[in-house]
């Protein structure tokens, strides 16, 4: 048996504009049949419904950020309200008209379902839809493409209970297959080919029935409360330092709370002194139970500015803190 994937990204797509028929575009130079997955560009989809903007494109990026992940001079890496993490909030003024700026799709899921479900019915076929957008890499240079919007896809392939072939279980083990799709159909679109249309062949096991849409691109999201990167390195500083944070940015950067060990230990580190955790309501508070409060008891340094130090630890772990007596302090789980 043979693995084998055909991606085909032809030509002759031409200039779209507000009300192009996409699925019209689709069904003529794909043709595509049950079990195809169709890859087409957001700045695609987002031109055919009319979100092409002229002005000022820091407003518009402002606009399209809930929270600023990061930032490098001009730079920022932004938080949008479809729960991506894009530079520039997804915002691009590439394959555009001079002096035009193009954003995401309003809701790059629901683009995906309504092109579905327009192929369906225009031809028939069953096919799964995926979205894609540019995005970077922590840790990695370069950019790749990756799935903003899905449709009829299973958008990640769950291999936990899964034996491999030495007999070890899988646990953690789960490909965004939607993802690596967009990443492949890229490499046949090119970036300055004009071809933002691509029949993917091959997959028809991620493929869903007919009516069943599945999560969508959203469903590869993290949630905010396990998300170990919510900042940037210097404003995850900033961040813990400011008083004035919002409380819901600080859950949506820093995640859960952590353990008790975890920020047990942290204090250790910063202080350096020695930190003793009195459990308080249960035994396993010191290794992971990160809802029990519990007492800390700590040699405080004379030093000032303690009390900051506390408060930005705190925040960063998720806990708020009291003094109870002249060397013990009570951390509780959630920011103040």
């Amino acid at each position: 048996m043979v693995g084998r994937v055909d991606l085909v990204a032809p030509d002759g797509v031409g200039e779209v504009a507000p009300g192009t028929d996409l699925a019209a575009l689709v069904a003529d130079l794909l043709a595509p049949v049950d079990g195809d997955v169709v890859v087409v560009t957001s700045k695609v989809v987002a031109k055919a419904e009319g979100r092409v903007r002229t002005g000022d494109r820091e407003a518009l990026v402002d606009a399209e950020t809930v929270r600023v992940v990061a930032r490098r001079g001009p730079t920022r890496i932004s938080r949008t309200r479809h729960g991506l993490t894009l530079a520039a909030a997804g915002v691009d003024a590439s394959n555009v008209a001079r002096g035009s700026v193009v954003p995401l799709p309003h809701d790059p899921d629901a683009s995906a379902r309504a092109l579905r479900a327009a192929l369906h019915e225009r031809t028939g076929v069953n096919v799964g839809v995926v979205v894609t957008d540019t995005a970077g890499r922590a840790w990695r240079e370069g950019q790749t493409d990756i799935a903003v919007g899905a449709a009829g896809l299973r958008v990640l392939d769950d291999h936990a209970g899964r034996v491999d072939g030495y007999g070890n279980e899988l646990a953690v083990t789960a490909p965004a297959v939607a993802d690596e799709i967009a990443g492949a159909a890229e490499l046949a679109q090119g970036k300055l080919s004009g071809r933002p249309l691509v029949l993917v062949r091959g997959r028809a096991d991620l493929v869903l029935p007919p009516g069943e849409d599945g999560p969508g691109a959203r469903g590869l999201v993290r949630d905010p409360a396990r998300d170990m990167f919510g900042y940037g390195a210097r404003e995850a500083v900033v961040a813990a330092l400011a008083a004035e944070v919002d409380a819901a940015e600080l859950a949506d950067g820093f995640g859960a709370p952590a353990s008790a060990g975890d920020l047990a230990d942290a204090l250790a580190r910063v202080l350096a002194v020695p930190v003793l955790v009195v459990e308080e309501e249960a035994p396993q508070a010191r290794d992971g139970c990160a809802g029990t409060p519990f007492h800390l008891s700590l040699h405080l340094p004379a030093a000032t500015g303690l009390e900051r130090t506390l408060d930005a630890l705190g925040r960063a772990f998720a806990w708020r803190w009291e003094r109870t007596g002249p060397a013990e302090v009570r951390f509780v789980p959630g920011t103040p």
